[in-house]
């Protein structure tokens, strides 16, 4: 995993050859990439490059070069070995174990049809010294960032949105359609948008050429159901070959390994197939839990999260005699820690499912330089409540997202200018559900079950995924996710919801497809989300972050929101949603907090 970025323009070389320019990019990534950095100029294009080697640490220094192609990639090719000997046989020679080398020979020999042959995780940019012309492309799933931007006359590219930002000619400036989707749609994000002015992101499954008129891009992996005809014995078994295979070939690398234990369903299988293939070699897995200080002690059940997790860690962990590291966060820590993850995402997130997740990673990366996770696998199988909920599956709107009237009670006038935060979100929403790709013939239910899937894969998971991918490798920690093999989610995809269903459990088609990997007690556990600090001492601590900004005149965040609302938030008894199942009152002071250090931190102008 890497940082990447670069300056094409076709009217000023100078503009692409400077060399401080060029550094300030790249120090913006030394996160992402702290092992090795290389930055390369040609006529109308340079390429910046941070490396976190994973793979053949002691070659693949990039930007790498092969005939006229120049490649920048971040990622990891997961059948670069089959593609390695695909094109041997076409007489490409390779010089390392890199899967970088693959990506840019398979460039070179199909063109831009090579990323359909691609399975992996991956962003990259490409100049074809030929054509004098960039290519560039971001995995099906989404899995890896590429923010770009379209001026002064250059076409700007990089990682992270900072990346961006440290060009001069780059300001930080955020509209009030910005602002608008900050307050009623994030921490999720228009898929395509960067929220500030002027970047943009290379949207997941596309790529697209960089040429004199701008960047031309296309969707090369699109959503497309098919009509399903397996019977249900062998889609189970087509379910297992293809997850196994996943996870197999995601534990591949030449630097430690460990996975991620909630002691739920997903990650559990993960660390219990990296278990047998560790003791197969006679090595043992290093597995990592995260809880909070107290948490037994003050957690109280609720509809999405039933009970607790410390329990299901540890017999996981000792069915799998796993070296088992289990890492307690306090209340104050986590809330500190809330700046960092902005500065990590860029943009306010997810509040301490944010900050949390960092401090965590940070752990991790003192044992292990790999680790997996189980990302995606309710978006595909079907596994949060409102996919099973009949109420709120036909409810309209983003299901994850249904406050929008209480979330503009937060907006200053000046800002939702008479515009109703309902139809904002609304048109997003419709916009999405149009877009759903379904075969001929299937009925109203399954119709909705693909709208469904298709909300959760563009928006949901992705702000999951950018929440995985900046808070790991901030902590210069990579992350893979055996669950967005691109494979298995193209299969999923069209198969009918009484087979995700089976016999009426949550992802059921995946419990009956990995029987015999987990021991019953977890293998039928009721779906628990990714954990949160139950401890009162949390809301008291953001809740007085909070008066402290309440009493400094001069806090930008009050630009944008309303103080009395900001005041009657810290008073509020009742918990409404922010976002999803985890975002409720104290994450919603925090996600405030977030942004304020956001408009600080950056400097951001509202235009």
């Amino acid at each position: 995993m890497c940082g990447i970025a670069g300056i094409v323009d076709y009217e000023n070389e100078r503009q692409t050859m400077s060399w401080d320019i060029l550094k300030a990019m790249q120090d913006t990534m030394r996160r992402r990439g702290p092992d090795q950095n290389g930055i390369w100029h040609d006529c109308f294009v340079s390429l910046v490059h941070a490396r976190l080697s994973i793979m053949d640490p002691e070659h693949g220094l990039q930007p790498m070069h092969m005939q006229e192609g120049s490649i920048v990639y971040n990622g990891e090719l997961y059948n670069g070995g089959e593609l390695r000997a695909e094109l041997k046989q076409a007489g490409y020679q390779f010089q390392t174990k890199c899967d970088t080398e693959v990506v840019l020979a398979a460039y070179l020999h199909w063109k831009e049809h090579c990323v359909e042959r691609f399975n992996g995780i991956f962003a990259f940019a490409i100049w074809d010294g030929w054509r004098k012309e960039l290519f560039v492309a971001r995995d099906p799933m989404g899995v890896k960032p590429l923010f770009y931007t379209e001026q002064a006359g250059m076409f700007l590219f990089g990682s992270e949105i900072k990346t961006l930002l440290a060009h001069p000619q780059i300001p930080a400036q955020v509209s009030r359609e910005g602002l608008m989707q900050l307050m009623l749609l994030g921490p999720g994000r228009i898929p395509g948008d960067g929220v500030f002015e002027g970047i943009r992101e290379i949207r997941p499954g596309c790529c697209g050429y960089v040429d004199v008129h701008g960047l031309h891009s296309w969707e090369y992996a699109p959503l497309k159901d098919r009509r399903h005809v397996q019977r249900m014995e062998e889609t189970v078994q087509h379910v297992r070959e293809l997850l196994l295979d996943a996870i197999h070939r995601q534990l591949q690398a030449d630097v430690p390994v460990g996975t991620f234990l909630s002691g739920g369903l997903d990650s559990s299988i993960i660390s219990a197939v990296a278990a047998r293939e560790f003791a197969a070699e006679g090595k043992v897995l290093h597995t990592f839990s995260l809880d909070y200080e107290d948490n037994e002690k003050y957690f109280h059940s609720t509809k999405f999260q039933p009970d607790a997790d410390t329990a299901y860690m540890q017999l996981m962990a000792d069915q799998l005699h796993s070296e088992h590291h289990l890492i307690v966060l306090k209340p104050e820590d986590v809330a500190q820690a809330l700046y960092a993850a902005v500065e990590a995402r860029d943009l306010p997130g997810m509040a301490d499912v944010d900050s949390s997740l960092l401090l965590f990673c940070q752990q991790i990366r003192q044992h292990v330089k790999v680790a997996l996770s189980g990302e995606c696998a309710d978006e595909l199988f079907g596994g949060y409540p409102w996919f099973r909920d009949p109420q709120i599956r036909s409810r309209y709107g983003f299901p994850w997202a249904q406050t929008s009237a209480y979330r503009s009670t937060f907006i200053r006038d000046e800002i939702l200018q008479g515009q109703d935060g309902e139809d904002y979100v609304s048109f997003w929403y419709q916009k999405s559900i149009d877009a759903t790709d379904c075969v001929e013939g299937i009925d109203a239910d399954e119709r909705r079950l693909r709208e469904m899937v298709r909300l959760n894969m563009k928006w949901f998971m992705q702000t999951l995924l950018d929440r995985k991918d900046r808070m790991s490798m901030y902590a210069s920690l990579e992350v893979r996710v055996p669950f967005c093999d691109v494979r298995l989610a193209s299969y999923l995809y069209s198969i009918p919801w009484e087979m995700k269903d089976y016999r009426g459990y949550e992802k059921g088609l995946l419990r009956e497809a990995v029987k015999g990997l987990l021991p019953d007690e977890v293998l039928w556990r009721k779906k628990s989300p990714y954990p949160k600090t139950w401890h009162p001492r949390y809301r008291q601590t953001v809740s007085a972050m909070m008066r402290e900004l309440l009493a400094d005149p001069g806090a930008p965040l009050f630009d944008v929101v309303r103080r009395k609302r900001v005041e009657e938030l810290l008073d509020e008894e009742r918990s409404i949603p922010w976002y999803g199942q985890l975002m409720t009152t104290p994450q919603t002071i925090a996600y405030l907090l977030q942004l304020d250090h956001w408009l600080r931190h950056y400097h951001v102008q509202i235009v």
